[in-house]
């Protein structure tokens, strides 16, 4: 239970991404998922993951939807 709680309150530490940022993933996800698939998922769950992935690797909070 603390380890998750210290993952989460690092996880607010984090910057938050610019919609620039976060629209460029977006393009980036969508291409992705056209030209490897969506592993079965839904496009918009598979979509909030690979931009999540994306934030994550890069530092910043993630989301919690797409819009």
């Amino acid at each position: 239970m603390s380890l998750l709680l210290s993952t989460t309150v690092m996880a607010d530490d984090r910057p938050v991404a610019d919609k620039k940022l976060i629209t460029e993933l977006k393009q980036y996800c969508t291409e992705l998922a056209q030209e490897v698939g969506t592993d079965g998922k839904e496009l918009k769950v598979y979509m909030l993951e690979c931009v999540n992935e994306e934030l994550d690797s890069e530092g910043y909070q993630l989301l919690t939807e797409l819009v």
